[in-house]
């Protein structure tokens, strides 16, 4: 048994049909790797803007959230809003996310650039010292102005909001100190007002809300900036928003905002959106003083063309795997699934097809053997006692010893004893014939 089972083995048809199909399988491993994106890399970097700005608490945020799953997020400072679109471009500088207000990305921004979600409204805030009486911001024309720090977003948005009406450095004062400094002045009079852009949850919206001498612009145009810059919406703070007690603001006061937006480069990994989108629901969808609750993450409100995965997200939420694995698992599981499905579609019929090529194989031998023993049968019959007897059986002696060299498995012995015993048949015609 052992010598016959170590034949079947052995035999040349059995590893011609493993190693083909194992060739087969191997090839279809190869071409679905094709198809299988690099896992997601540990570390990103985002920009914050500078340092104190109104970004580096959320950047805190999502880097905290990120490190829950593993993924460390490297923050880096910068001047302001344009240079952060500026390594985001870059594709040599190793950014891969930064939050960009909304009305300083230009077209050509969207051309390695996509945005993921708005993340919540941050407000253009114009405080002035009492006594002014404005509700436009042509009234601020001739006046003291602090608008941000060059290349900031705040500077950006002034400049285009002060433009419109009339207000440019040729007739006004347009200072640019950080916003800290430029409140100081405010509260000390050294400046007439002052232009800042942020959340009303900001530690300096509070301060100056709250101070004395320090009134804050109704914009009476709101309805109008809407209309010409697509990037605005008109909002309204409502009375007592920062104090109810001591009615702070003391009438509901109309504003015009744009959005904090999460922009990513086009070539991030597409996990790490989804992963993204999910720390930035946990940070931005409970209700604040501008929005509702689940209002944001939003579609609304980006400059820069949105990325269809996060689009799909807030739709849908998120994929099957990444809502009840955690992301490293759901990220392996995903590209075992890209792997299994073409590998499966070959792996079938080759388990189907196999045992039927060995068989074949095997039979294949016998077969041409039986062509052999039918063909002298045929001649057999064909010339009866013209047949030459001697020539006659030397071709069946010849089958019986090519038939005596097959070697088949045990599987397939009743093959060829059938073949056996249907040449002593012939063998028997012959004799009684000679």
């Amino acid at each position: 048994m052992a010598v016959k089972n170590w034949s079947r083995w052995a035999s040349l048809d059995f590893w011609l049909t493993l190693v083909g199909s194992l060739a087969l399988i191997a090839l279809a491993f190869w071409g679905a790797s094709k198809f299988i994106a690099p896992a997601p890399p540990g570390r990103i970097v985002m920009t914050v803007g500078q340092e104190g700005g109104a970004y580096e608490g959320l950047a805190k945020d999502l880097q905290l959230l990120l490190a829950q799953s593993s993924v460390k997020l490297e923050l880096r400072t910068t001047r302001g809003a344009r240079e952060d679109l500026d390594l985001l471009n870059d594709p040599n500088s190793g950014v891969t996310l930064a939050v960009v207000q909304g009305g300083v990305a230009t077209e050509a921004d969207g051309n390695d650039l996509m945005s993921l979600a708005s993340l919540y409204r941050e407000p253009v805030w114009v405080f002035h010292r009492q006594g002014l009486k404005l509700d436009r911001l042509s009234g601020l024309k001739g006046r003291s102005l602090s608008i941000g720090p060059q290349g900031s977003g705040v500077r950006t948005l002034s400049v285009q909001l002060l433009k419109a009406n009339g207000v440019d450095e040729g007739n006004t004062h347009l200072a640019d100190l950080p916003s800290e400094e430029a409140a100081q002045q405010l509260i000390d009079r050294k400046l007439d007002a002052i232009m800042v852009v942020g959340a009303p949850e900001s530690n300096l919206i509070h301060k100056l809300m709250k101070q004395s001498g320090v009134r804050l612009m109704d914009f009476a145009q709101a309805e109008a900036y809407s209309r010409q810059f697509p990037f605005l919406a008109r909002m309204v703070l409502p009375m007592g928003s920062f104090d109810l007690i001591r009615n702070i603001p003391d009438h509901d006061v109309t504003l015009v905002a744009p959005t904090a937006n999460l922009v990513v480069r086009d070539d991030i990994h597409p996990a790490l959106i989804d992963l993204l989108m999910e720390v930035a629901t946990d940070i931005s969808s409970d209700a604040s003083m501008l929005h509702r609750e689940g209002e944001f993450p939003s579609p609304k409100g980006v400059d820069i063309p949105l990325s269809d995965d996060a689009a799909r997200y807030m739709k849908n939420g998120p994929s099957f795997l990444h809502k009840y694995l955690p992301f490293w698992i759901a990220v392996w599981a995903d590209r075992l699934l890209v792997l299994l499905i073409p590998v499966v579609a070959v792996l079938v019929p080759v388990v189907r097809l196999a045992p039927a090529a060995y068989a074949w194989r095997v039979k294949s031998r016998i077969y041409r053997w039986y062509g052999k023993l039918k063909q002298l049968e045929f001649d057999l019959d064909l010339e009866g006692s013209q047949l030459d007897k001697t020539e006659a059986m030397k071709r069946l002696d010849d089958i019986e010893r090519g038939v005596s060299h097959i070697r088949t498995p045990l599987a397939f012995s009743e093959n060829l004893y059938n073949l056996r015993a249907h040449i002593e048949l012939v063998r028997h015609r012959l004799s009684k014939l000679a």
